[in-house]
């Protein structure tokens, strides 16, 4: 009984491949169906739209309104405008829906079928309706009399029928099946040609066979060192490289002969054969003494071995290296104390005669900050702002721009209310604070501008609102920009910024908040956001 070969790899991607590009192939006509169906009933209706009102903002058809005998001169033209449009009828009727001119002349006289009071309120409106001539699409205008003071005296009906958009849609429907089907076997076509390639790649193999040769191969990739020996799980050789045939004496046809006939010691052999895998054994041959490691190949059964081979005399050589090179690194780690101790007594000589000044530069520093420290704790409670101050406060020193808080901020602590959010207060004061110190920091090192780099910020809470105020000692705005400046992605810096006030606007005004810019008495501007503290956040 012959037993079936799976498919092979490519095999299966072909297959998969066909079925995507059919599922997709479908799918697009189906889609392209369904848009091509409603966009013949809206052109439908734009063309009768355009004819309707065509014909009722026509000065001949009020004047024929007006006439004894409206038929004799309405007839032919709706015909003409009929023929000419290419809508399926014209009708024109009084203002009681009795048909002046109709496709079928026997229909005229007769009460027009379909709804007519939006147009008698003088609407233009649209309409699917089921008449003489069947079910159409059908839009209905109202005609309006100049020299009647714009009276409604007439009304004109325009439509295509469902069967003359059905049949278009099937035109179209003909021509998208033409294209799908090409795509199909274009899209098959390159399919075949593709896995034909990736058969011959693959040498037919299917993705168990392809998965086991990664296994081995993998396998190797971490266990092999000199000698390299794959066995396979009939404990045949599948793979050996050139040191592994040195190191076992082996001629080059040794691939797919068993182990056990190779005349190997049968200590050796047994190594090799073993299920368990061997750490670092030593093993003699004819002329080496070899280490051997073994590691077994698995996935739910047993399919091979990797086997690794080194020379043990190469070993020792190396071992001799290492000796050495640790040698080395002790002396280095000796040379490196005795460095570091040279050179902590030399820091200490300096230390030693200069003392005076370096406590007091120290001393000057510690003060600086710790002045800015219990002035920002002391005037605002509110612990996020606070370390927000202080966190912005380091960052402009290190950009050599001072952040002053102003001496009126106070914000105590449980003024806040529960419903203005603290990520909010971080965006909007976050974001001046990044301003105002980008634009101050650009006089920094400039000798022609005499000011100090400084940024000012005011926090306090007066009459149930939270004011926060940040100006800097920059270039300014332009007053021409100031409405610009909160539009996403304005910025007078690199491209690819402009997202910060943007966000201070929207967080202001999610707070019910305001946001004003003014020219800061610095010289450069003013940021200035008000947020009521007695009007809940507002959900965004």
């Amino acid at each position: 009984m012959r037993i079936p070969h799976p498919r092979s790899l490519a095999g299966q991607l072909f297959a998969m491949q066909v079925v995507l590009v059919a599922a997709l192939v479908a799918g697009c006509a189906v889609f392209a169906y369904v848009t091509d169906r409603e966009q013949a009933v809206v052109a439908a209706r734009q063309r009768a739209t355009a004819a309707a009102v065509a014909v009722a903002d026509s000065p001949s058809v009020a004047e024929a309104a007006r006439s004894k005998d409206p038929t004799a001169r309405l007839q032919p033209y709706a015909e003409k405008v009929r023929r000419d449009t290419g809508v399926t009828f014209v009708t024109i009727m009084d203002t009681h829906g009795v048909r002046w001119a109709h496709p079928d002349p026997r229909q005229i006289g007769a009460t027009y079928l379909g709804h007519i009071k939006p147009a008698l309120r003088g609407r233009i409106f649209d309409e699917t309706y089921t008449g003489t001539l069947g079910s159409s699409v059908r839009v209905v205008a109202p005609v309006r009399d100049d020299r009647a003071g714009g009276r409604i005296t007439a009304l004109v009906s325009a439509g295509i029928t469902v069967d003359t958009i059905s049949a278009q849609v099937r035109q179209q429907l003909l021509a998208l099946l033409g294209v799908a089907a090409a795509a199909l076997a274009v899209g098959g076509l390159c399919a075949y040609v593709i896995n034909a390639r990736l058969r011959r790649h693959t040498h037919g193999m299917n993705a168990a066979e392809l998965s086991r040769m990664h296994d081995y191969h993998q396998a190797a990739l971490h266990a092999v060192r000199e000698g390299l020996l794959m066995l396979d799980g009939q404990r045949r050789i599948a793979l050996i490289n050139d040191g592994g045939r040195e190191l076992l004496g082996l001629p080059e046809d040794s691939v797919g002969r068993y182990v056990s006939g190779l005349g190997l010691p049968p200590a050796l052999t047994g190594a090799l054969l073993a299920a368990e895998p061997r750490v670092d054994e030593l093993h003699l041959t004819a002329e080496r003494v070899v280490v051997v490691n073994t590691s077994p190949v698995s996935s739910g059964e047993q399919r091979g071995t990797v086997v690794t081979l080194r020379d043990h005399t190469e070993l020792q050589a190396l071992s001799g290296e290492l000796d050495s090179v640790r040698g080395f690194a002790e002396a280095l780690r000796s040379q490196a104390h005795e460095a570091a101790n040279r050179l902590h007594a030399v820091v200490s000589l300096i230390e030693l005669g200069r003392e005076d000044e370096a406590v007091d530069f120290a001393t000057a520093e510690l003060e600086l900050a710790q002045a800015l420290t219990d002035q920002v704790v002391a005037a605002v409670a509110e612990p996020v702002l606070a370390a927000l101050l202080l966190g912005k406060a380091a960052q402009a020193s290190e950009r050599g721009v001072e952040l002053v808080l102003a001496p009126d901020s106070r914000i105590d602590d449980g003024v806040l209310p529960p419903g203005l959010p603290a990520r909010d207060l971080v965006t909007i004061l976050g974001n001046l604070i990044d301003n105002a110190t980008d634009a101050a920091a650009e006089g920094v090192g400039n000798e022609s501008a005499p000011r100090s780099a400084r940024v000012t910020v005011t926090a306090r809470t007066d009459a149930g609102e939270l004011t926060l105020r940040v100006s800097d000692t920059g270039a300014g705005l332009d007053p021409a920009a100031a409405e610009e400046v909160f539009r996403r992605g304005w910025s007078t810096k690199s491209p690819g910024r402009g997202i910060g006030l943007a966000l201070v606007q929207q967080a202001a005004r999610r707070n019910a908040g305001t946001v004003e810019i003014t020219t800061s008495p610095d010289g450069g501007a003013e940021f200035t956001a008000r947020l009521p503290l007695t009007t809940p956040a507002v959900t965004p």
